[in-house]
């Protein structure tokens, strides 16, 4: 005999889990493309924009990508697909991770459609994170 408790949780699905695997699977295939760019020189922007920085390569940068990014969205993945209760919270950091990336691109490569949309899913993915954590729904895996 189930309890209510049981049967609340087999039939509570966690808000927005497809989303949050589908769209940040999209932001990870994204920011490993880029670091490969940046990393090999090829559909890079011009070191030039780099010099003030006293940099003469764009591998700092790939790194930064790699570590800002590209990891933060493949544990937000993960925890999406596995239903981890704190996917949420792993959404909402990636998501702000993600908008410091393009906050801190824009001087020095200046502003661009792709940051215009890799900005706006941020917020996205950041609302809807808030959304879920809040209506309680992945909270129920807990119990």
């Amino acid at each position: 005999m189930t309890t209510t408790a049981e049967r609340t949780r087999a039939t509570t699905r966690p808000a927005f889990r497809l989303t949050f695997a589908l769209v940040e699977s999209f932001v990870l295939v994204g920011a490993v493309v880029g670091v490969l760019q940046l990393w090999t020189g090829s559909f890079a922007p011009p070191v030039s924009d780099l010099q003030p920085l006293g940099l003469h390569d764009w591998k700092l940068p790939a790194a930064w990508l790699f570590f800002s990014v590209a990891i933060p969205s493949s544990m937000a993945v993960s925890a999406a697909l596995v239903r981890l209760p704190r996917t949420p919270e792993i959404v909402l950091v990636a998501s702000a991770l993600l908008l410091v990336e393009v906050t801190v691109q824009i001087p020095f490569v200046g502003p661009s459609v792709l940051q215009a949309v890799m900005g706006s899913i941020a917020i996205l993915l950041g609302t809807l994170a808030w959304l879920a954590r809040r209506g309680g729904t992945w909270r129920a895996q807990l119990d």
